[in-house]
């Protein structure tokens, strides 16, 4: 695959990375509250879901991949150029909205570009390295943020929001020029089998940095045949309980990041501090991505979440206790470094053992479109995740870390009971198979009737 186009994805990526905090922080300087940052969270939650859902089927039905993604990165950067100029939060809002619509339907079309003229068993390679990609592009983003506003507020120039928007605009723009030169034409795109796709998309190399910091968005997953009435039908008790479980997990995740960018900015972290937080976050995760999968090989997957997610639920309110206690000190930063650390560290555990389980709970037949609901409601519950989380920080910081967190350790209550159940009905079912090759009649016999003249075998008499 020509390494070409991935750095015209790669530069989009950094735009996307930078975008996903500057906005929260421009509104914030605008004057919008926690409230209204779950109110922008949800809304780049909720569009995200349409925007996989819709570019992903027409760009099967037309075949023009390319254009779509052209597309997209054009809204990316027009609307990114026109943002400094809103100074209204609604208008702030909804611009994000379109933001995260375009990366959004952005992701699945690229996924199909990676793969497409490639035979199958390349395919989790490519996936994989576009995933390498993209996640470092993000990272990248979030540097370029940290040293922006860092610079700005060293000059006296005040925190450098409006020009880091123009900036992220401008790589936008160059990732677009180099996109309409260096990606692969629709003509190259052959049919890709969907069920073979979310094969590969499995068993891709698991590198993300954005997820760490944005979970409440789609992530890279196939959505073009997620059918949830046909599929709601064929769910075991067993899925659709974890289902339940990630719902509120999904949920405290996006109650917690959807009010941060406030919280930070209102007990004295500028906004390179912020930026540098962020990053630590999102370092940390795709740091031990790869590590984690190896152990999840290992053990079990669903014992290793619980884990995971009760540190996750620990870490949420931690946040605010080491803010409140040590402040904007050097000792306040290295402390929620190290909290913030805490929380990309699992936000690998859980991503990765989250997909495992989901694979292995679905019935065969509906395993990839499983995979594309879990992608969904991890992005809806985000979106419900984001208002709440919001309005409760508006009435305390505390409150609105704390129940994020409750959120968390529920559902790991949730998934240690379930885990319990999957492995009990496995140790039944284990007794049961053992009880039945006891009792099988070949198995009774120690030696075989010898065989008559005939060919026949004697059957033993009852007097035996």
């Amino acid at each position: 695959m020509s390494k070409s186009w991935l750095y015209a994805w790669g530069l989009a990526s950094v735009a996307f990375g930078g975008a996903s905090l500057v906005v929260p922080l421009y509104v914030v300087e605008l004057g919008g509250s926690a409230a209204t940052l779950g109110t922008l969270a949800a809304v780049a939650a909720a569009v995200g879901v349409p925007g996989a859902l819709v570019f992903g089927r027409l760009a099967d039905r037309t075949g023009r991949r390319r254009g779509f993604v052209l597309a997209a990165l054009a809204l990316l950067a027009a609307t990114l150029g026109l943002l400094p100029a809103l100074e209204s939060i609604p208008a702030v809002i909804a611009a994000n909205g379109v933001v995260w619509f375009a990366s959004a339907s952005a992701t699945p079309v690229v996924t199909l570009l990676a793969v497409a003229g490639a035979p199958e068993p390349e395919w989790s390679a490519r996936i994989g390295e576009l995933n390498e990609y993209q996640g470092i592009g993000w990272a990248l983003g979030l540097l370029l943020g940290a040293v922006w506003t860092g610079v700005a507020a060293r000059l006296g120039g005040g925190s450098g929001v409006d020009g880091l928007i123009l900036a992220l605009a401008a790589v936008a723009g160059v990732g677009l020029l180099a996109s309409v030169r260096w990606l692969p034409p629709d003509a190259e795109s052959a049919d890709v089998s969907p069920r073979r796709l979310r094969r590969a998309l499995r068993q891709a190399n698991r590198f993300s940095v954005r997820a760490a910091t944005f979970p409440f968005a789609v992530g890279r997953a196939d959505f073009r045949r997620l059918h949830p009435e046909r599929i709601a039908d064929r769910f075991t008790p067993t899925l659709a309980l974890y289902f339940g479980a990630l719902s509120l997990c999904f949920t405290g995740f996006a109650a917690f990041f959807a009010p941060l960018p406030a919280y930070l900015t209102d007990v004295g972290v500028g906004s390179d501090g912020v930026f540098g937080l962020y990053l630590v976050s999102s370092v940390a995760s795709a740091a031990f991505f790869e590590r984690v999968g190896e152990l999840s090989g290992r053990r079990d997957p669903m014992s290793i979440q619980v884990v995971g997610l009760t540190a996750r639920g620990i870490a949420f309110p931690l946040v605010a206790v080491v803010g409140v206690a040590l402040g904007v000190s050097t000792l306040g930063y290295l402390g929620m470094g190290a909290v913030f650390g805490l929380v990309g560290l699992t936000w690998a555990v859980i991503a990765v053992t989250a997909g495992t389980l989901v694979t292995r709970l679905a019935p065969l037949s509906v395993r990839g479109e499983a995979l594309g609901v879990y992608a969904a409601l991890s992005a809806l519950a985000g979106a419900a995740g984001s208002v709440i989380g919001g309005r409760l920080a508006a009435a305390s910081y505390e409150l609105g870390f704390a129940a994020s967190g409750a959120l968390v350790l529920v559902g790991a209550v949730l998934v240690h009971l379930l885990g319990r159940r999957v492995r009990r009905n496995a140790d039944s079912a284990t007794t049961e198979s053992t009880a039945a090759a006891a009792t099988d009649p070949a198995e009774e016999s120690p030696t075989e009737s010898p065989p008559t003249e005939s060919g026949a075998t004697e059957t033993p008499t009852g007097d035996e």
